[in-house]
């Protein structure tokens, strides 16, 4: 699947600022870091950039009037892990990210919707997430949507920074699933 092709949609936020959500494109790479604070994930992201090529990972970038990436969302649609995403049925969704400033507006239902809707055009019924067990904000926005625990997950996986070091990521987390049909 060609990222090209892919939908994009827009948003107007409550202040007027206009957000594109737009497929990302290897030059957004950078402004994915958000000025040094995901640096760490260089390489995944440079990863699963290359995935989007062949069409198993698909991502969006929220971006500003000012062309700033102001969000980010990831869909990887086949997993050699199939409870995660199966290639024909479900999907899994990470790396959602909003900046500080753009949250608790409407962006981020906004960009959910879009993407759920996107997946049913697909022929897709289900999408897993797994979501910090702090993050009690975004627990309660997929909850909003239709989304409900399934059991919690320990969070423990190891990714190569941008030194090339491989580092263990311990982050616990509930694995939540909506079925879209």
């Amino acid at each position: 699947m060609n990222t090209k092709t892919l939908p994009e949609t827009s948003f107007q936020m409550p202040d007027g600022v206009h957000i594109r959500v737009r497929p990302a494109q290897q030059e957004d790479l950078p402004g994915m870091e958000w000025d040094g604070e995901y640096a760490h994930f260089r390489k995944l992201y440079h990863q699963h950039f290359q995935n989007s090529r062949n069409g198993s990972t698909l991502i969006w970038v929220a971006e500003n009037e000012k062309a700033e990436i102001v969000g980010q969302i990831f869909l990887l649609l086949y997993s050699k892990h199939a409870e995660l995403a199966d290639g024909i049925h479900r999907a899994y969704l990470f790396s959602f990210r909003l900046k500080p400033e753009y949250r608790g507006q409407g962006l981020g239902s906004h960009m959910l919707t879009f993407v759920e809707n996107y997946l049913l055009q697909l022929g897709y019924d289900s999408v897993r997430l797994n979501v910090a067990r702090l993050n009690v904000l975004a627990r309660r926005m997929y909850e909003k949507h239709g989304y409900r625990v399934i059991a919690p997950d320990e969070g423990r996986w190891r990714y190569q920074d941008q030194f090339g070091q491989w580092q263990t990521c311990s982050e616990p987390a509930w694995r939540m699933l909506k079925k879209l049909k």
